[in-house]
């Protein structure tokens, strides 16, 4: 009998299943932030929606017990996948104090959770790139057996700080996966109008690392992708670029405004091919998801964004004393 995928791949029913559930609380979580925005209550949405898939794939393939990521700012399926909490992303849109990323301090998508080794981002584009290589390069100086993962989207590939990250790796073999998220649009400027090659990844071979590009929509293809990155990275063998391909479904962000830039017939041919039904008929195809193990999987999803919505807001903001902690020095110390 030939086997499915996920099982040519080495992962279980119960895994292939989980990759879906992750993705749609990513998703459910974003949806209801939309809603949020809309109605007053948090500042700020920089959404993750059609790029779900990838973000998912990608963290599975990766030893959650070791390894760190680096994400950016629409990685909330990395995250999710790496031990945050529907509460925890929550508290970030509501900046309140016991928001985990940041106390409140920060917008919203910059990740950090030290416990589950999440490093905390920045606001200035890709400059996580350079931080994933130091990151590796610091763990083998110390001797320590970890992956760094990072990403990053196909506008921030044309900035310095993803090919100066990138060479360092090349050229000292270090242990990180690259994975370019390319979602077709750096905010409003179309991929073609941002690279004057075919595909990110044929960048790879200026730093030396093999490069890949793999269809975005599709968590197994991209989960095989990373998975043999991280074999390589184990080994010894140096970094590994990858690029995966999706569409933004949304606008760039909750103060975006798309229409300006690409018409309405374009989104609307782009969510044909939304990761969350396109990988749900897969599951259905192998027998996985019904539609009473869907729809109760639904319930159980929407109950912890109800609870995490209602636990957020009615958390308390930050003392306003602690205003300019870890800002400036403090007297004494």
């Amino acid at each position: 009998m030939t086997k499915n995928k996920h099982e040519q791949l080495g992962l279980t029913d119960a895994q292939a299943v989980d990759i879906y559930r992750t993705m749609l609380l990513a998703r459910r979580i974003d949806e209801r932030m939309w809603l949020l925005n809309r109605a007053g209550k948090i500042p700020f949405v920089i959404s993750c929606q059609g790029q779900e898939a990838a973000q998912v794939g990608a963290a599975f393939a990766l030893d959650r017990d070791k390894d760190y990521v680096l994400p950016y700012y629409r990685d909330m399926g990395v995250v999710l996948t790496f031990g945050m909490t529907a509460k925890d992303l929550m508290l970030s849109g509501f900046a309140k104090e016991e928001d985990p990323n940041s106390a409140g301090r920060q917008m919203p998508g910059h990740f950090g959770q030290k416990n589950n080794r999440i490093v905390t981002g920045s606001s200035p584009v890709t400059t996580q790139v350079p931080h994933a290589v130091g990151v590796a390069l610091g763990g083998r100086l110390e001797k320590k057996d970890f992956v760094t993962f990072t990403t990053f989207g196909e506008g921030s590939s044309n900035q310095g700080d993803f090919h100066e990250g990138a060479n360092f790796a090349g050229v000292h073999k270090l242990p990180v996966i690259f994975m370019c998220e390319n979602n077709k649009y750096a905010i409003s400027v179309p991929i073609e109008k941002q690279l004057a090659c075919e595909k990110v990844s044929d960048r790879a071979i200026g730093y030396g690392m093999p490069g890949v590009t793999v269809d975005g929509n599709d968590p197994l293809a991209v989960y095989e992708a990373v998975k043999e990155a991280a074999d390589r990275a184990r080994a010894g063998a140096g970094p590994s670029l990858i690029e995966t391909v999706s569409y933004r479904l949304t606008p760039h962000s909750s103060d975006d405004d798309d229409r300006a830039y690409r018409s309405r017939e374009e989104v609307a041919e782009a969510k044909e091919k939304d990761p969350l039904h396109t990988y749900a008929v897969y599951l259905q195809e192998a027998s996985l998801l019904t539609d009473q193990v869907l729809e109760e999987m639904e319930a159980e999803v929407k109950q912890l964004v109800n609870e995490a919505t209602e636990y957020a807001e009615a958390a308390a903001y930050a003392d306003p004393s602690t205003m300019y902690l870890h800002v400036y020095s403090e007297e004494g110390n």
